[in-house]
């Protein structure tokens, strides 16, 4: 029987491409379910002989070929001009490739606390089997939605208001708490912390929370912070502040690299030897680490191995949606330069 509508009167009737109707019927990937299930709807009710059927939307059913990453976005900086993003988007890279994946990539704007700001559009377009969510913090609010498209989300340095995800981190805490040890144990008494506040990002607030149990478990009560959002460009002020009002700090941990190159060059700026004079430790081990004078000392995070896991926690969930949730944590490791030394007596 002759159908009674054409693929361009459906489209019309629907305000939408003809090539859009043709997805829908054909049963090809590239749009929403919502807007395959209207098209098919309005065909049969115009008399057009669909003949397929609305595809699965659970991911028991599918298989793992286009992987979505979205990375956060710093209101002042691009995610590829942060070094410890820019290594984990190269082990997700590796390992899309090891396994004959695609990838689609977007930037995800994020506020100041690194909540998203707006979910871009292929998200919700079923491109995608599978999401990496690289830097963000997902309220309920992002959740919710998320969770109406069925698909395995995986958060790589990313946190959650539910502990309905798997998630990538650094142990942040134990890391931050080497790092204060090793300066403890060199015999610094006096220990700056730079960087955050109370209500920083989870990662961030970890690794102040390892100073403060290092200083209490070693008997140190000699605990000062010089607390600031870390999204600013330049940290050389508040540290020159911090360290003219603190003349007795003989050591400094910054929670990232950034903040602690800048505390190098803040020292050295108020006539101080690093490390004779102040000692300075970071966190992530980017290549500024190697780039200022002395070497930073830091702590190494293996992020090519965060992206790499992560893709793999994503194809874990495909085929065992049901198993526990799981949360991969990688150790970071005390890489030792000439940015830290014993105090002067």
């Amino acid at each position: 029987m002759r159908s009674k509508a054409t693929i361009g009167q459906i489209a019309e009737k629907c305000k939408v491409s003809a090539s859009t109707v043709s997805i829908a019927l054909n049963n090809k990937p590239g749009i929403s379910e919502t807007t395959r299930s209207e098209i098919i709807n309005v065909a049969r009710k115009l008399g057009y002989t669909v003949k397929v059927k609305t595809p699965q939307t659970t991911i028991h059913h599918k298989q793992l070929h286009t992987l979505g990453m979205l990375v956060k976005t710093d209101p002042e900086l691009l995610p590829l001009a942060n070094p410890f993003y820019s290594h984990i988007i190269s082990g997700v890279d590796q390992a899309c490739k090891d396994l004959g994946l695609n990838i689609l990539f977007s930037m995800l704007p994020v506020d100041e606390n690194n909540r998203p700001q707006k979910v871009p559009n292929f998200i919700t377009s079923n491109m995608a089997d599978g999401f990496l969510m690289v830097g963000a913090f997902l309220d309920e609010t992002i959740s919710s939605m998320l969770n109406r498209w069925n698909v395995p989300i995986v958060l790589v340095d990313g946190y959650s208001d539910t502990e309905s995800y798997d998630m990538v981190i650094s142990d942040n805490f134990r890391a931050g708490y080497q790092a204060v040890e090793h300066l403890i144990k060199l015999g610094h008494k006096h220990i700056g912390l730079l960087g955050g506040d109370i209500d920083c990002y989870p990662s961030l607030r970890e690794r102040r929370n390892g100073y403060f149990r290092a200083m209490k478990e070693n008997g140190l009560k000699n605990v000062c912070s010089a607390d600031f959002n870390i999204n600013q460009s330049n940290f050389q002020e508040p540290v020159t502040k911090f360290l003219r009002s603190n003349p007795r700090v003989t050591a400094l941990f910054a929670i990232n690299d950034n903040i602690a190159v800048d505390a190098i060059r803040a020292a050295q700026n108020l006539g101080m030897n690093v490390p004779r004079d102040i000692s300075v430790i970071g966190y992530d081990d980017t290549h500024l680490a190697t780039s200022i004078s002395p070497n930073l000392t830091t702590m190494h995070v293996d992020t090519i191995a965060m992206g790499q896991g992560a893709v793999h926690l994503v194809s874990m969930r495909m085929h065992r949606p049901e198993a526990a949730r799981v949360t991969l944590s990688v150790h970071p490791i005390l890489i030792e330069r000439e940015s830290v030394s014993k105090p002067r007596k």
